[in-house]
């Protein structure tokens, strides 16, 4: 059972950038599929990005596309989420992902593990 942590989330204004990071909680996690995704408040959890068990192949949400960026470092067993340019509507709780198996998903469903959360406010 891979457990999951965040952390990095806190309030920004918007235009800054802020780094959000996600540790694992084993080694198999170098063999994982990983993604963030969020959730606003009374909204549907949604996709946000997703990286390969190799680091090299990554998908974002249109809504992210150009300002995030996710990256991985398996040695470290983390997966990190760098947002810049940030928004308002990007306020959300964030939540770090993973895949037992299989290749980079953008659905909820796809995703076996999930962290608790960190919350990322984004004022005018």
């Amino acid at each position: 059972q891979v457990q999951l942590v965040e952390s990095g989330g806190g309030l920004v204004q918007a235009g800054g950038s802020l780094n959000l990071s996600c540790a694992a909680s084993e080694r198999a996690f170098g063999n994982y599929p990983m993604a963030w995704f969020r959730q606003a408040p009374g909204k549907e959890r949604e996709f946000v990005a997703a990286i390969d068990w190799s680091g090299t192949r990554t998908v974002y949400a249109d809504s992210v596309k150009g300002r995030f960026s996710i990256s991985r470092d398996n040695a470290e067993t983390s997966v990190y989420l760098r947002m810049s340019s940030l928004k308002p509507e990007d306020t959300a709780v964030y939540y770090c992902a993973a895949r037992y198996a299989g290749v980079v998903a953008t659905t909820r469903g796809e995703y076996d593990y999930w962290g608790q959360g960190t919350q990322v406010t984004v004022s005018p």
